[in-house]
């Protein structure tokens, strides 16, 4: 066990008995006098847990434990776990500590076997705790920030400094999963993800926001020149990993284009910033692709000049380009909402009838590998049923599909092929799956298991 434990104590004996007790174990010891010296410490060094005494002159263990956390949130630093040491036999000093997030205490003078105990537990469930954050806010597929903590990230970072949002997307990829299949166009996906990561700085945030869709924000860039240059740079590079990867003959026009807001003030509004960047990019899509636009309304806006008959074409292009993709539509509720009272009024209008199913998901594995399968069910749904489908995933675990114009003998055969395709996953031994199946403008119901 080769950890480095920060020991922060004013009593001279008790550092010295604290450290033999560590370095007999074979850890790595530091002894530190007061909550300044822990602080200066942490600068330079991260230890993998800390020993704070309470009571401590200028700078108690409560006031340097607030100190440090604020450290590490300013510096966006990981979290150091810290167990408190006292001398004290008192109830209140330790609900105090616990409380103030505290991963555990520890009275003086110490029992060696409940010390490295302690200090082993609390190092290997950090650690854990670490590694399950991690994965829940990275995307699997290229090791990059996912939608929801990219954006958490990002819209943060963009309240406390200037710079561009970009949102890049990849042009014809679907191409790639149609003609070469998706184990390709995961290759290629993760190399457009390797490809921007190195186009840009370390300090630059970058995540996947979508299948094809990426979105960076660059702190403190604020002019055009280089902005461009990133996106020539990715276009050059994803264009030679192409010919490489598919062979300098594969025929797919495969580029990126790029939408850009740029913000020369801080305290920036995160959601407005992406629509003009979002908005940039549909002119880039709808004008060449392989591009990169800046955010300026006065050219993005359409004029007064412009016939209907332009700006027709100008809504098919960009709805076409967004709208695109094999199987059913995973929307969210709003969207959902919105199509779901479309279709009720269409049936009741021009006949006929449609589908609803609730299905609900339930499993006895670790919340980590329960939440990878839920997404994977809901993959299934997509693939399994049509494009003129709809999915809502309506609680964590339950997923609600409407499927327009099905006879009831369709209606069951596309369970009987989800319920199949979801076998095929290899989670089918290793999750429940309930549904509840019912007709719009009719009473009854069916369910099953």
């Amino acid at each position: 066990m080769s950890y480095l434990i920060a020991v922060v104590d004013d009593e001279a004996m008790s550092l010295t008995n604290a450290k033999n007790i560590i370095r007999d174990k074979g850890m790595k010891a530091v002894c530190l006098r007061s909550g300044n010296d822990l602080l200066e410490f942490v600068e330079k060094k991260t230890p993998d847990l800390i020993l704070l005494d309470i009571l401590m002159p200028d700078m108690d263990g409560f006031e340097t434990y607030r100190a440090l956390r604020q450290f590490e949130e300013k510096n966006d630093r990981s979290r150091i776990p810290v167990i408190f040491l006292t001398g004290e036999d008192n109830n209140e000093t330790e609900r105090r500590g616990l409380k103030a997030g505290a991963s555990d205490f520890i009275h003086k003078p110490f029992d060696e076997g409940v010390l490295i105990k302690r200090i082993v537990n609390t190092i290997e469930n950090s650690r854990t705790i670490e590694s399950l954050t991690e994965k829940a806010t990275l995307d699997r597929l290229t090791g990059l920030l996912n939608k929801a903590s990219g954006t958490e990230k990002v819209s943060k970072t963009c309240k406390e400094s200037p710079g561009a949002l970009m949102i890049l997307d990849l042009d014809s990829f679907k191409l790639v999963n149609d003609i070469y299949g998706h184990d390709m166009g995961d290759r290629i996906l993760t190399s457009l993800a390797g490809i921007i990561r190195m186009s840009i700085r370390s300090e630059d945030i970058i995540c996947r926001i979508g299948g094809d869709e990426f979105m960076a924000f660059l702190p403190g860039l604020t002019k055009e020149e280089p902005v461009r240059s990133i996106v020539e740079k990715i276009n050059a590079r994803i264009t030679e990993e192409a010919a490489h990867l598919m062979g300098k003959d594969h025929g797919i026009p495969l580029g990126v284009s790029a939408g850009v807001a740029l913000c020369h003030d801080d305290d920036n509004d995160y959601q407005i910033l992406f629509r003009c960047a979002d908005s940039a990019l549909y002119d880039v899509k709808r004008n060449g692709k392989h591009d990169c636009k800046i955010y300026d309304p006065d050219i993005l806006l359409p004029g007064p000049e412009e016939d209907l008959d332009s700006d027709l074409e100008r809504v098919v292009k960009i709805i076409s380009e967004r709208g695109d993709g094999k199987g059913a539509m995973l929307l969210g509720q709003e969207a959902f909402s919105w199509n779901y009272r479309f279709i009720e009024r269409f049936l009741a209008r021009y006949g006929g009838s449609a589908t609803r199913i609730l299905f609900s998901l339930s499993s006895d594995e670790e919340s980590v590998i329960f939440n990878e399968m839920i997404s994977e069910f809901g993959n299934v749904l997509k693939e399994s049923l049509r494009r003129s489908d709809i999915i809502l995933q309506w609680q964590h675990n339950r997923y609600f599909a409407v499927l327009p114009l099905y006879t009831e003998s369709e209606s069951n055969n596309v369970i009987d092929r989800i319920m199949n395709a979801w076998t095929a996953t290899g989670y089918g031994d290793r999750i429940r799956v309930s549904y509840a199946m019912s007709k719009i403008r009719k009473e009854s119901y069916e369910s099953g298991e």
